[in-house]
């Protein structure tokens, strides 16, 4: 799979992101209206549930535009943040929104309120539900697919809402026909209730994944691993590496390690070793900031005990 460029990486982000918010605006004032014109609380919840992933889209949509920005005086690490944070506000939002889609299906359950419109527009409904499932999973592929390549923790929020949207649009689908079935329209308020409950746990999910990455959590540990392994791959020309340290701030991975090298090895030699591993590591982690700290190898009669397992200094005959 290529790697796109940065500067293309940003503009393929910002198209995708604009693609979920047309999407979702559309999505949203269509369930408005057929929710309301058949009195649907389970339509309209859904359309609460895509107005949430409209304002997530936009949110998203200004995050990876600041996140591509480059350093400043004032944010000399680059803004990456900028899409960890857009992902715990959507968290919030989705939080919100499922607590007033409960909140509304609870009050025409106890006031015993259950009046689906029994006409075309009843058809409307159902057939609204499965447009929003169907676009919803093409936006959301594309979605997942362009986080993925770039490395977007906003644009994989934003895909796993519409994935949930999805489920829930198939949900309330499933639910309509069963309810023109059966008669029992207080299934309506019932399966609004259950579409309310996966948002929780989708929001919830979100929230634990968008704060790992503000409290600089390590990456991955197979990526960590992977990392050692380029390293490992120039052994021959250090004596060792340890303190190797990783974290994420949006599409950024910085990484951090202690390089140890033969005390007779020139500056030069030193910082092209340097140079040399860290192309090595952006091949694979294009949108990482590496800082190499080089050292001198402490070489007596006992050998080097600085390097942990990763010394391969080799003790003199």
């Amino acid at each position: 799979m290529s790697v796109p460029s940065e500067n293309n990486s940003g503009n393929i982000k910002q198209n995708t992101a604009k693609l979920s918010v047309i999407s979702n605006s559309s999505l949203f004032v269509l369930k408005f209206i057929v929710g309301f014109s058949i009195g649907s609380v389970s339509i309209i919840s859904e359309a609460i549930h895509s107005g949430m992933d409209l304002l997530a889209a936009v949110i998203a949509f200004f995050s990876v535009k600041k996140s591509e920005e480059p350093p400043d005086t004032e944010h000399e690490f680059g803004h990456g943040k900028f899409e960890d944070f857009s992902g715990l506000i959507e968290a919030f939002l989705i939080f919100a929104a499922a607590v007033l889609i409960i909140f509304e299906a609870l009050s025409k359950l106890m006031e015993g309120e259950h009046s689906i419109e029994p006409s075309g527009m009843f058809l409307a409904g159902v057939a609204v539900m499965g447009v929003s499932a169907l676009v919803n999973w093409v936006v959301s592929g594309r979605l997942m697919d362009t986080a993925k390549k770039t490395e977007s923790i906003a644009l994989e929020s934003d895909a796993w809402h519409l994935r949930t949207d999805v489920y829930t649009s198939l949900g309330v689908f499933a639910g309509l026909i069963l309810i023109k079935i059966t008669g029992i329209y207080a299934l309506d308020s019932v399966i609004a209730i259950a579409v309310a409950f996966v948002i929780l746990h989708a929001a919830f999910d979100l929230t634990k994944r968008s704060l790992s990455d503000l409290i600089d959590r390590s990456i991955p540990e197979k990526d960590k691993q992977r990392i050692k392994d380029i390293i490992c791959e120039h052994e021959s020309e250090y004596a060792g590496f340890h303190g190797l340290k990783t974290r994420r701030a949006g599409p950024e991975i910085f990484i951090n390690l202690h390089l140890v090298v033969s005390g007779d090895v020139t500056v030069r030699q030193s910082h092209d070793l340097e140079d040399h591993i860290e192309s090595d590591l952006k091949v694979e982690f294009p949108r990482s900031v590496v800082t190499i700290h080089v050292e001198p190898c402490n070489e007596g009669k006992n050998g080097c005990d600085r390097c942990g397992s990763f010394c391969n200094y080799k003790k003199k005959s």
